[in-house]
């Protein structure tokens, strides 16, 4: 492995971890552009990687939110049993050759974009606690948000965080920092079963496991200490803005296999095989 290529993932990985320990989001919408644009990565190998270290991180963070009880058990139910129907059903889509990379990356892209959008311009109606009691209009659209958030992990390889969020926060009123704690342990679930549903072990890309994730360890260790002390205000701002960058990025590497992916909007040829 090259010198450049280990220092940009140990650095994209501390980023990551940070941003998990911060937000509960953020990991794998960096991740993905990272390993496909950065790292030079098809995306076929990318999928499964990402959700591999996704699941690591969001797993080795959840800890100190569950000592501050920063988890709404409800609110996961109603949002997580949907998405691991979703992260199946994505999962064996993209494992039978059924979604070209180009509408993989596409629909990344957008997906960042509308998240971004809600986070900023709808109000925040989040007590702090454990939210408002949901109506059953918003329980369904909760549950709806859901299962594409696991439709998107599945597909994409991103464990989900960027939508759970900002679902969390809009639909079920919960704080910025509760948002967070439940969105960590929907994303270790909904990456693992889009990661069962792949059947497909990233075993040739398994070194670049070891930077990505000890970068991440640093990180992780970092965002812990200073997540306390972020004002909710801060922590929307700048998780809308990530979404923004992802999305430009992911756009962009998109739009330059588009004219050279010849009959795009058919499976591609190149399937992955379970392993």
């Amino acid at each position: 492995m090259a010198a450049a290529t280990l220092l940009l993932l140990m650095g994209g990985g501390a980023l990551i971890g940070l941003l998990l320990a911060v937000l509960g989001a953020g990991g794998s919408i960096l991740l993905l552009p990272l390993l496909v644009t950065g790292a030079g990565l098809p995306i076929q190998a990318a999928v499964p990687l990402s959700l591999l270290v996704v699941s690591l991180l969001a797993l080795g963070n959840i800890g100190p939110y569950l000592h501050r009880r920063l988890v709404a058990p409800r609110a996961a139910v109603l949002l997580g049993l949907p998405a691991l129907v979703g992260s199946w059903i994505g999962g064996s889509w993209v494992k039978a050759g059924l979604i070209p990379e180009v509408v993989q990356l596409g629909l990344f892209s957008a997906a960042a974009l509308l998240a971004s959008w809600l986070l900023c311009c709808l109000p925040v109606s989040g007590s702090g606690s454990g939210g408002r009691v949901l109506s059953g209009a918003a329980n369904l659209g909760l549950a709806g948000q859901g299962f594409l958030v696991g439709l998107l992990t599945g597909i994409a390889g991103v464990g989900g965080g960027f939508a759970i969020v900002p679902a969390l926060v809009l639909l079920a009123g919960l704080s910025m920092p509760l948002a967070s704690g439940t969105s960590l342990v929907l994303i270790f679930a909904n990456a693992l079963m889009a990661l069962l549903a792949l059947g497909h072990w990233p075993a040739a890309q398994l070194p670049l496991l070891l930077p990505l994730v000890g970068g991440g360890a640093i990180g992780a260790l970092i965002g812990q200490t200073i997540a306390p002390r972020l004002p909710e205000r801060l922590l929307r701002l700048g998780f809308s803005a990530l979404l923004i960058g992802s999305a430009l990025l992911t756009g962009w590497e998109a739009s330059r296999r588009l004219p050279t992916t010849p009959g795009w909007m058919s499976a591609s040829p190149s399937r992955i095989s379970s392993h």
